[in-house]
């Protein structure tokens, strides 16, 4: 039951989340400290809306010197995505569905944790935390929901089935605001692990995409007690240079390459948020425009391969969380992070049994690049679907995660 309200400042803006008056705490046994956990109610001010709609009605649009997707994305596509925004989207609805799963808040290392938690209905469920990546959330998660904590109801064998905690990276949305440098995906997956540990579970599985699949990854080198594997979307291996290492790819591996050339050609975003966040973090918290047309280089892609089949109630759910909690600065800032450690790149061994779902157009994992330091006991390549792949193949994501882990658990 929601008792009392907290304020949380976001510059002009009031951010209101209701909490319970008691929290309630949970011990985590490895660390052997106290973990205070609240429910938490997402609830975004009136103002806030009614700002970020103001912001929009007064865009100053730029000159497009072509009308492609050379240079970037096309000011059409964000036109489009603007109004949508501004004049059809229902963020008050989002909101309604957002709430219907339980939301939490914790601290760990001094950072504030959003995360959601379902418990199945099925007992003896293998706890699992799902991480998104950037520019995403948790709600990319929620198609999966449903299959996964209660696949009876889903017409699927219930003798698979999980608990899901769902968790907000730092400095995404509600696990902000960022209070410390430092957190890059070694340190999350600690944290990671002493989130699973403070709900008192003890043996559990990770999944991750994208930024997340680094963190999956780092929580694999760490392998700690209780995991009993990571399921990943991308491992991000590359040639070592070794001779004939290039011919023995799949015709499915070599197609791959293209999608890697297509990223060097096209991906300034990494760069500069591996270099220089603090600076882009102006523009990106000051202009919902300008967050809303960053954010699709890899949601729309650099070619416009997303334009026609991408859901933009999706996209723009995601983007009104990082608007209204203003952290899309503080969300690029894990790519700096990762730079100046090497974390979720680095060959270091991996010695958890892994999983990997590569789907086509997508960055196409190598098994015998990844198979040099991790280890590598399920590998599938999908039909179809790409970067996003729990909102655009979700059956096919579900299906694989319950391969993975069937084969692990029995």
């Amino acid at each position: 039951m929601i008792l009392t309200r907290r304020n949380f400042n976001r510059g002009a803006l009031s951010l209101r989340a209701a909490i319970a008056s008691t929290p309630a705490t949970a011990q985590s046994q490895e660390e052997g400290q106290m973990l205070s956990i609240t429910p938490y109610k997402i609830e975004i001010g009136d103002e806030a809306i009614a700002d970020l709609k103001d912001r929009l009605g007064r865009v100053r649009w730029p000159e497009p010197i072509t009308e492609d997707w050379s240079r970037g994305q096309p000011i059409k596509l964000v036109k489009e995505l603007a109004d949508q925004w501004r004049n059809a989207y229902d963020w008050r609805a989002h909101e309604r569905e957002l709430n219907r799963y339980p939301h939490f808040m914790t601290e760990i290392d001094g950072q504030p944790i959003h995360f959601m938690h379902i418990k199945s209905p099925v007992p003896d469920a293998l706890p699992l935390i799902l991480s998104h990546g950037w520019p995403g959330s948790f709600v990319e998660f929620f198609d999966l929901i449903g299959p996964l904590t209660d696949p009876k109801a889903h017409g699927l064998d219930e003798s698979i089935a999980f608990d899901l905690v769902i968790p907000s990276l730092p400095g995404f949305g509600f696990s902000s605001p960022m209070r410390s440098p430092g957190w890059d995906s070694a340190k999350t997956a600690k944290a990671w692990d002493r989130l699973m540990k403070g709900l008192g579970y003890e043996r559990y599985g990770a999944h991750g995409g994208d930024a997340g699949a680094l963190v999956g990854r780092e929580l694999g080198i760490l392998a700690p007690k209780g995991l009993v594997g990571t399921h990943l979307l991308q491992i991000f291996a590359f040639p070592s240079g070794q001779p004939g290492e290039m011919e023995k790819l799949s015709p499915f591996e070599l197609e791959g390459m293209a999608n890697l050339a297509n990223f060097e050609k096209y991906g300034g975003y990494q760069a500069i948020q591996s270099k220089r966040p603090g600076t882009l973090a102006f523009a990106l918290v000051d202009s919902p425009v300008g967050q809303l047309a960053w954010n699709a280089e890899l949601w729309f892609g650099f070619e416009g391969a997303g334009a026609d089949h991408m859901d933009r109630e999706l996209y723009l759910t995601i983007n009104s969380i990082y608007w209204f909690t203003a952290t899309s600065g503080s969300a690029a800032n894990v790519y700096y992070e990762d730079t100046q450690t090497g974390a979720g790149y680095r060959e270091t061994n991996n010695p958890t049994p892994t999983g990997v779902a590569v789907f086509p157009e997508d960055f196409r994992s190598v098994r015998s690049f990844a198979a040099r330091s991790n280890n590598i006991v399920h590998w599938t390549e999908m039909p179809h679907g790409g970067h996003f792949a729990a909102s655009q193949a979700p059956d096919l994501l579900v299906a694989d995660i319950r391969k993975f882990f069937g084969s692990l658990t029995g």
